[in-house]
């Protein structure tokens, strides 16, 4: 009882400290459980698995992404308009401010997903300037791959993810934003080719959300919020989609959760599995849509990414920045 007093008021301690001076502790306090639903679950995460909390103070983060040659893990706080980098021997600091709106007003959306290029290049969402960027570490400054769709500003885009020939796919829901400033009347997920033009793929789903390529490029996974739905699309050589399949239907998961929180961003794993954000911590889902089991944190979990060898998930848990062992 002593120990998870303490245990208790650590976290406490962490998730008051402001993010630019949360350092490493050792141990990190811990929060969550595992909830496992088939024993292939153990497959990527052991038993004896903790989730801990390496950061917190923040407002609502988003689009962890891991830096191999920085050996960091970056990430957006989406309404403070910054992005952070945390090392496990410097804990967090700033990054890039702004990350995502570069205007005047205030309130307005920061940097949301992020990914690198197959140059390690920073590519982001910024949701507040309504562009997909490229961030180019030499000048500090920031090259715009697209922000319209036939001469209309997009939405607010949100989650991406890059081919390995180069091709940006990225969704655009309504999120932060005033509906009656919108220049496209529906959501979107698109592609941005390698010449920079942008293709609509969908318009069908209210909020898409997060986004994901299977491992050998061939399917493109799309989650969107309300209703709370997991979709399969198949990708054909030319990046177009068809065959759309219905991999999982959350809507019953989020009726039943403490968070009421629909699907959101997702890691694919190499073995196909999809690490899914969503009601209560993140949840695992084989390729054909079998849930396994969900690392639960009973929170609004927005996002979640590996390092370059799989052997840690990185989780944007509301607030706080969490770490699984795999």
């Amino acid at each position: 009882m002593i120990r998870a007093l303490l245990g208790f008021l650590t976290l406490l301690l962490v998730m008051g400290i402001p993010q630019s001076c949360t350092l490493k502790k050792e141990p990190y306090p811990t929060i969550g459980k595992l909830v496992v639903l088939h024993p292939d679950f153990y497959s990527y995460v052991p038993k004896d698995s903790k989730i801990e909390v390496l950061a917190g103070g923040f407002d609502w983060i988003e689009g962890p992404v891991w830096w191999p040659k920085e050996a960091a893990l970056v990430f957006s706080d989406v309404p403070q308009n910054i992005a952070y980098k945390w090392k496990d021997t410097h804990g967090v600091e700033e990054f890039l401010n702004p990350s995502g709106y570069f205007g005047n007003k205030e309130n307005q959306s920061g940097s949301n997903g992020m990914t690198l290029d197959r140059n390690a290049q920073l590519v982001l969402c910024q949701s507040g300037n309504k562009t997909v960027s490229r961030f180019n570490a030499k000048t500090q400054t920031f090259d715009t791959l697209a922000y319209h769709f036939e001469g209309k500003t997009f939405n607010s885009p949100n989650d991406l993810v890059i081919s390995a020939d180069d091709h940006i796919y990225f969704t655009d829901p309504n999120y932060g934003m005033d509906a009656s400033k919108k220049e496209l009347d529906f959501q979107g997920v698109y592609r941005i080719s390698p010449s920079g033009r942008a293709s609509l793929l969908t318009k069908k789903w209210p909020t898409p959300n997060g986004i994901g390529l299977s491992p050998d490029e061939k399917t493109l996974y799309l989650s969107n919020s309300e209703p709370s739905k997991l979709i399969a699309y198949t990708l054909d050589g030319n990046g177009s989609i068809s065959q759309e399949r219905m991999l999982l239907d959350a809507e019953e998961m989020v009726r039943n959760s403490i968070s009421k929180q629909g699907l959101d961003g997702m890691a694919i794993h190499s073995s196909g599995v999809i690490f899914l954000a969503g009601p209560d911590g993140v949840l695992l889902v084989t390729p054909k849509g079998k849930h396994l089991g969900t690392i639960t944190t009973h929170q609004n979990t927005s996002n979640c990414t590996f390092n370059e060898d799989e052997t840690v998930l990185y989780i944007t848990n509301d607030a706080t920045l969490l770490r699984v062992v795999l």
